[in-house]
């Protein structure tokens, strides 16, 4: 068993490994690295900005712990950022760079630790409903087939008073079909609604036992198709959207715009919509505000930034995601940075330091 002083020492002797790991300079890499950064805001803000965005501070923090300096190299969208690593014009790549399949299966780049778990959502507008919309739910299959069911129900009551009290009370029931049918829908209608206002009324036996049972049902029949008619009514107005897109499935065959060089491009395509190129987050999301498209599909921290910087803006984030994203740097194939960058990155996020950089910018 070692002794506690041994014990102390093994520990000393791993932790200046661990540092020695850290701050190592990689060979075949200038002392002063190239990082492509791409992306929008809360990831990469704009110039000007007072905060340099998620992706870059955590960058920053990175290689302040490596003891690397670097300098920030911009490119207008992600996928140009990505061939730049694999050209060799910059060491690494930073920004919102989601790890995807077929990224990961290019030969000549690698991913690091994530460092950013977030969703691709959809943004939505805001517009109030139309009349037409608003009447819509009354006009539905629940409505409708309740109405229905309600007449056929009427049809036959009215029918079975009639032929019972058509030859003993003719005066109330006329043997004429239409008319002594009408009368006897009547009292169905009356007695349903527990108006009963005794202008109709069966003298029969028979009459009066078809009276009495449609009392009861009539009890149970309202009260049935009321809940009914409440609960579709209820429903429907609900889910009432001015976008008409309530879940993925209703994407396809719409017409939404994506951002350029964006995993938004490929979520698009699998769930059927039309996608409608843009430059820049900020250039889709004018498409939609001039009707051009029926929605924006993009990572959903930049969207909620948007709505966050802009809340009189008339748009809404969808109640769904679309899929699942990782966030993570871009290195060239057995790059030695990758290490030493993986066991900062776990180190901050263990540390929760990733978390505060992510809610300063997102609450």
């Amino acid at each position: 068993m070692r002794t506690t002083a041994e014990a102390v020492k093994l520990k000393v002797a791993f932790l200046l490994a661990g540092l020695t790991a850290l701050t190592w300079p990689a060979d075949g890499l200038a002392q002063t690295l190239r990082v492509g950064v791409s992306g929008s805001p809360p990831f990469v803000m704009k110039d000007g900005g007072s905060l340099p965005g998620i992706s870059v501070q955590i960058w920053a923090e990175t290689a302040a712990r490596l003891n690397k300096p670097y300098k920030l190299v911009r490119f207008p969208t992600t996928e140009a950022n990505i061939e730049a690593v694999v050209n060799g014009q910059v060491d690494l790549a930073i920004g919102p760079i989601s790890i995807t399949p077929n990224r990961l299966a290019n030969p000549k780049i690698d991913f690091t630790q994530p460092y950013f778990h977030g969703t691709e959502d959809l943004l939505l507008p805001l517009r109030a409903p139309g009349l037409l919309e608003r009447l819509r739910p009354f006009f539905g299959w629940a409505a409708l087939s309740s109405a229905g069911g309600l007449m056929l129900l009427l049809f036959l009551v009215g029918n079975l008073i009639w032929l019972a009290e058509r030859r003993r009370n003719a005066a109330q029931f006329p043997r004429h079909y239409l008319r002594g049918v009408g009368n006897g829908m009547w009292f169905a209608l009356v007695t349903l609604t527990t108006v009963g206002y005794g202008d109709r009324a069966p003298l029969s036996k028979t009459g009066r036992a078809i009276a009495g049972v449609w009392m009861v049902m009539s009890l149970l029949a309202l009260s049935s198709i009321t809940a009914g008619l409440a609960s579709a009514f209820t429903v429907s107005l609900t889910r009432l959207d001015p976008s008409g897109v309530r879940e993925k499935s209703d994407l396809r065959g719409r017409t939404v715009a994506v951002v350029d060089g964006t995993t938004s491009q490929t979520w698009a395509k699998i769930y059927g919509a039309r996608a409608k190129t843009a430059s820049t987050l900020n250039e889709a999301i004018d498409l939609l505000s001039k009707q051009a498209v029926e929605a924006v599909i993009f990572d959903g921290a930049p969207l909620r930034y948007y709505l966050q910087q802009n809340p009189g803006a008339p748009y809404k984030m969808a109640p769904f995601s679309l899929a699942n994203q990782t966030f993570g740097f871009v290195v060239p194939i057995d790059s030695p940075l990758r290490t030493p960058i993986d066991v900062v990155l776990l180190d901050l996020q263990r540390k929760g330091e990733v978390k505060k950089i992510t809610d300063s910018l997102l609450q």
